[in-house]
């Protein structure tokens, strides 16, 4: 069996397949597997979510229905408990997203590689797919040239687009639709967003680099309170991540979105009033603003840079640009600075057991497939799940073929 990609879900159809007795062989084109895993875990590796099932896999948004049943055979719980098994203990942060306790990628991904090859996996570093030759084969390049391998099933986990420092450039993409198998295009997620109307030099060389918080984003009937950073271009950092989906296709449809902002996400509308209304003596704005709303530094620049000093000397104006700043972005970063990515090979396009119908025997796991989530732990929680549905998936494919008597490989 050939496994080719060395992320999570590579690396947990492996196991998968392993545990099943199989002989499986990873290949990864970078020379160590798990780069983008051991990225994700310079902040702490959020490793899944608390929140209850339901809810859970509602992040999903689209891809709800597609995912449920592999969710709910290795969903959350579950990756705790596989957690466990390799001597990783997890907590719930304040927040709802689970860790391991000690906050690091590192020690679960070398706990985790020693048990693969444990079971038998040989890794084949710096072995980059290149797709298929005419007789079907797989084509890897290495450092030792050209070679062929032709397994009784292969498992793709790829990645998306996005860090392709890290191993995820979507090359991939035509290699599969030149075989018949539908590719969505891809497309950038939990992204920043460029302003229409570019920073003054004013704000970019003072505050760009800096979080904007406590504050409140809204578009498209949701809201979310949190925070974000101010880029030399736009926005992005976790809250602006939250409602990336949305903003991306609004500007696809409309040529740009306006996300609002409350940068008093605590005071009522009447409270912002009545304080920006209060008499303020000889005070200048800026001063009254500070010391009755706490509004100063990045905060005030943003007001004046976005409604100009004229609409701040309108008591009604300023206060309902505190409550509701309009900020309207035009086009996403691009998808190379992307945390993940969306598009891919849409799940129509496979059986219920991750097999793409075009290519019978191979089958797709993890980020190459048309999903996409919010940061939170979702992102990795399904890359382990499709990644285990995949193995057992292949894993059952040959054993059904190895049964001259059965009717066919699994549905």
């Amino acid at each position: 069996m050939a496994v080719i990609g060395g992320g999570p879900a590579g690396l947990m159809a492996a196991e998968a397949l392993s545990a099943g007795g199989a002989r499986v062989d990873l290949y990864d084109g970078l020379p160590s597997v798990g780069r983008k895993f051991l990225l994700a875990g310079r902040g702490g590796l959020n490793l899944t979510h608390s929140e209850a099932e339901q809810p859970f896999r509602a992040r999903y948004a689209e891809a709800e229905a597609a995912l449920t049943p592999t969710l709910q055979a290795f969903g959350a719980d579950s990756l705790r408990a596989w957690a466990a098994e390799l001597g990783v203990e997890t907590f719930v942060g304040t927040s709802g997203r689970v860790f391991p306790r000690d906050l690091k990628a590192a020690p679960l991904l070398r706990a985790w590689l020693h048990r693969l090859r444990a079971a038998g996996v040989v890794f084949h570093t710096r072995h980059r797919w290149t797709g298929w030759d005419d007789a079907g084969a797989l084509v890897f390049q290495s450092p030792a040239g050209t070679s062929t391998v032709r397994p009784d099933a292969a498992v793709l986990a790829l990645g998306g687009a996005s860090w392709q420092r890290l191993g995820s450039d979507g090359a991939w993409v035509p290699w599969l639709a030149g075989r018949g198998v539908p590719v969505h295009p891809l497309k950038p997620s939990n992204c920043g967003f460029d302003v229409a109307t570019p920073w003054s030099a004013f704000l970019r060389e003072r505050f760009a680099g800096q979080p904007v918080k406590p504050v409140a984003a809204s578009f498209g009937g949701q809201r979310q309170q949190g925070e974000f950073v101010l880029t030399e271009t736009g926005v992005e950092g976790s809250l602006i991540y939250a409602f990336s989906a949305p903003l991306r296709e609004a500007i696809a449809k409309e040529g740009q979105a306006v996300l609002t902002l409350d940068l008093l996400p605590q005071h009522s509308p009447a409270q912002v009033l009545t304080e920006v209304q209060r008499p303020r003596g000889g005070r200048s704005l800026a001063t009254h603003l500070k010391s009755r709303l706490g509004i100063q530094g990045l905060k005030l620049a943003l007001l004046h840079e976005v409604m100009g000093a004229d609409a701040l000397n309108d008591g009604e104006r300023l206060a309902a640009a505190l409550k509701a700043l309009p900020v309207t972005l035009a086009v996403t970063r691009p998808i190379d600075e992307a945390i993940s990515t969306a598009g891919g090979v849409p799940f129509d396009a496979m059986d219920g057991h991750g097999m793409l119908r075009a290519l019978p025997g191979v089958f797709c796991a993890g980020e190459m497939l048309d999903w996409e989530a919010p940061t939170g732990g979702y992102l990795l929680t399904a890359c382990f799940a499709t990644g285990r549905t995949a193995g057992r998936g292949a894993l059952a494919w040959c054993h059904a073929l190895a049964q001259p008597s059965a009717p066919g490989g699994p549905d």
